[in-house]
């Protein structure tokens, strides 16, 4: 790709391992609210729930059992938002606690605006995936809720000194396709104790207000990653969440080349080129793992 030549400190970073990961095969998705969500976000529309595994809270337990019996190694619990703003996990604190104590399996937990009183049962999980906004405009164009930036810092100050491990996603894009604010995101995470940040790209996607909208440029998607990589000292991580086809090919050849720690679902070709030039660990698990 002649975007970025591999040069200087970007051999070093090649050097290091590289995680693709595969979490379809071995760790799936769980949504705990089945299609329900109280937003009506204009990237999403419930569009992603539609797509995870529908559980409940009378036998998620068992099916975790079931999970492991068929030799799975964890799921991500998750699902839409409820009136409170939060993912309803808290309501599900027993099953969790029992999730670990009766079986081995890894839990990743999709969280909304949790507060003190969450920490009874987070202790729990293995990973919190925070999705997190640094634009005030930002979150009321997308998110349509009453919500600041303010709000976001506030569940990370609470996890990060309580010693859970969070991974903030940024969505490159976010607003409407357009890229800007995620600069300012990425310093606002960078004295946090954060082993690792992952990135996403927005899909614009059919039946929310954003299908029309342009999906960001291959070129300055990656100048995001870029940026996150000279700033961030954790493990930099692409998220499964980005464009198909040729977009992805590109970019995701890209973000390798720039020095990325992990990446998700990577196309077939794109891990046969990333063996050749680093050594490539896969993993079947989600990312934030």
């Amino acid at each position: 790709m002649e975007f970025y030549e591999v040069t200087g400190e970007k051999m070093n970073s090649l050097r290091k391992k590289l995680k693709i990961y595969i979490p379809g095969s071995k760790f799936p998705s769980i949504s705990l609210t089945g299609a329900y969500c109280s937003l009506n976000c204009a990237h999403c529309n419930r569009h992603y729930l539609e797509g995870m595994r529908k559980v409940t809270r009378f036998n998620l337990v068992e099916y975790c059992k079931h999970l492991e019996r068929e030799g799975y190694v964890g799921c991500l619990l998750s699902g839409g938002l409820d009136e409170r703003l939060k993912v309803p996990l808290d309501k599900f604190a027993d099953e969790i606690k029992l999730i670990k104590k009766e079986t081995s399996l890894k839990l990743n937990a999709h969280v909304g605006f949790i507060d003190e009183n969450d920490l009874e049962w987070v202790k729990y999980v293995d990973a919190v995936s925070l999705d997190f906004v640094g634009n005030n405009d930002v979150i009321k164009r997308v998110y349509k809720i009453n919500k600041t930036v303010k709000d976001y810092i506030k569940i990370l100050d609470i996890l990060t000194s309580n010693g859970v491990k969070v991974a903030p996603h940024i969505t490159i894009g976010l607003d409407f396709g357009k890229i800007w604010w995620e600069y300012e995101a990425i310093d606002m995470l960078l004295k946090y104790p954060i082993d690792v940040l992952v990135l996403d790209v927005l899909i614009p996607t059919k039946g929310t207000e954003m299908e029309n909208a342009e999906k960001p440029s291959v070129k300055e998607s990656l100048e995001v990653v870029k940026y996150a990589r000279e700033k961030f000292n954790g493990e930099l991580s692409i998220g499964c969440m980005r464009p198909l086809g040729k977009w992805r090919l590109e970019f995701d050849k890209g973000a390798i080349l720039i020095g990325v720690d992990r990446i998700t679902n990577p196309p077939r070709k794109i891990i046969e080129w990333a063996m050749k030039i680093r050594e490539v660990e896969i993993i079947e698990q989600c990312c934030v793992m």
